[in-house]
């Protein structure tokens, strides 16, 4: 693998990881109308970071599928699975975090003669998230424990790399099972902050020649 595009990749899952970072920081806990119009910047600034990390996560998931690249390929399956959970991170992201704050900030008179029509657009934003939240965990997981199996299998990043990514994916999966809310704010950000971890020690080995 050619050093400078594996460089390449770590310096973009490091920035990418920052961004997140940023992005969990900023994004304000969810609530009513009034709630969202008063905090409309922090959303929209939130989520356009979210929007931002995305490709420099993308590549540097790229990054990892070609450095762990087999015969089998199975490394670009795990490729093709992440890149499903950041196309599903972003439509939470522009759903929720742009399209609606933009909505809401334009129907200030719908807001007044008619609350209950415009509460039942934001539910249903809602409910267009949640799914997408699940999607993008699941499928950053699995792409998470591929690669992880074959660090273990082929040895091109250390070891303790791929122990930490399946160590990860068992406690999410033990989370669900005890019915732990991974797509509340708080959950969510415990997510994040668990699979950053992983990327940025992943970021951090390709750097290295």
């Amino acid at each position: 693998m050619d050093f400078q595009f594996k460089r390449t990749s770590g310096i973009s899952l490091i920035i990418g990881s920052l961004l997140l970072i940023a992005t969990m920081v900023l994004h304000p806990s969810g609530g009513s109308v009034e709630h969202i119009l008063r905090v409309y910047n922090v959303i929209v600034g939130s989520h356009s970071l979210a929007i931002l990390c995305l490709p420099f996560i993308g590549f540097g998931f790229y990054g990892i599928s070609v450095a762990l690249q087999t015969d089998s390929k199975v490394s670009t399956l795990a490729f093709m699975i992440a890149a499903l959970g950041l196309i599903a991170a972003l439509l939470a992201a522009t759903i929720n975090g742009l399209t609606l704050p933009l909505f809401l900030s334009h129907s200030t008179e719908a807001i007044q003669s008619q609350p209950e029509v415009v509460q039942s657009i934001v539910r249903y934003g809602a409910a267009i998230n949640q799914p997408m939240d699940y999607v993008f965990i699941g499928s950053i997981l699995l792409a998470m424990g591929i690669w992880s199996v074959l660090i273990l299998r082929t040895a091109v990043f250390p070891k303790w790399t791929g122990y930490l990514g399946i160590l990860l994916l068992l406690l999410v999966v033990i989370g669900l099972v005890m019915r732990f809310n991974f797509i509340d704010l708080t959950g969510f950000r415990i997510f994040i902050f668990g699979l950053v971890s992983w990327i940025v020690s992943m970021g951090m080995l390709m750097m290295r020649r």
